[in-house]
């Protein structure tokens, strides 16, 4: 029997009912689909009955890996890698659908990676059905004016439509972890603000959120020193704090940075 690796943040699914729903999400059949952290492949068996035309997963556990192989043979194509360093244009010319039961101490660093690198011309996944911690998944769909908004996310929701489907009780999985999990779908915008670069997005962000409880006076004027236009342009009061400016205005005040570096 496999244990669970918990230098990986290794929390096999069990519960057949979410397993289901899961599966259930959108229709797979004759679409290419990409699996992150199959583990034991709990979810993968119940994907397959779905009939994807071509189903790849993403293992970094060797053991994992090698029992996948045993159990699927050729039925999917296993990649032993870890998904942070693993290039998932390369895959396949087609867009991908994508399942992830992402592991906890990853999450949020696979997701940032995949929207950082996120082609305007050709993006490679059509939609992602993905798992967090709840509180993860909370500050992802939160709204601006609440505790749990910022850069994550400003950044997820830039190019992306995103809701929840369900919450997951601690008992869906094995071994049990001390916290409950939420699914997300996301799926690509047809419109979006243009920016030249995601990475000044994330770097604007940092900055006013370094400090989230206070007043954005200092962070605007580290980044655009003693600069009244853009504040009147933008009519932005320096007496709020990071969680009080909408989606918008930080993708503004990117785009007004980019232009002042043009």
């Amino acid at each position: 029997m496999i244990k669970a690796k918990k230098s990986l943040g290794q929390n096999f699914l069990i519960d057949e009912n979410v397993i289901n729903t899961i599966t259930d999400v959108l229709d797979i059949k004759d679409k290419s689909i990409l699996e992150v952290g199959p583990g034991t492949g709990n979810l993968t068996s119940s994907l397959l009955k779905k009939k994807p035309k071509k189903f790849y997963v993403i293992e970094k556990d060797n053991e994992l890996s090698l029992s996948l192989e045993k159990k699927f043979n050729n039925k999917i194509t296993i990649i032993n890698n870890d998904i942070l360093k693993f290039n998932e244009n390369s895959l396949c010319d087609e867009q991908l659908i994508v399942f992830g039961n992402l592991p906890y101490n990853i999450s949020t660093e696979i997701l940032c990676k995949w929207i950082l690198n996120l082609d305007n011309k050709k993006i490679w996944f059509s939609n992602l059905i993905l798992m967090f911690q709840k509180e993860v998944a909370e500050r992802i769909i939160s709204k601006y004016n609440s505790s749990n908004y910022g850069r994550l996310t400003i950044l997820a929701n830039w190019k992306l439509e995103i809701r929840k489907i369900i919450d997951i009780n601690s008992n869906s999985f094995s071994p049990k972890p001390k916290i409950d999990s939420s699914l997300l779908f996301f799926s690509p915008k047809k419109k979006f603000f243009q920016l030249k670069n995601v990475n000044n997005l994330e770097k604007i962000t940092r900055i006013f959120f370094n400090h989230r409880r206070k007043m954005i006076k200092k962070p605007f004027n580290q980044i655009f020193p003693g600069n009244t236009k853009i504040l009147n342009k933008l009519n932005i009061d320096l007496n709020l704090r990071p969680q009080n400016l909408d989606f918008d205005t930080y993708y503004k005040l990117t785009d007004e940075y980019e232009k002042l570096r043009s």
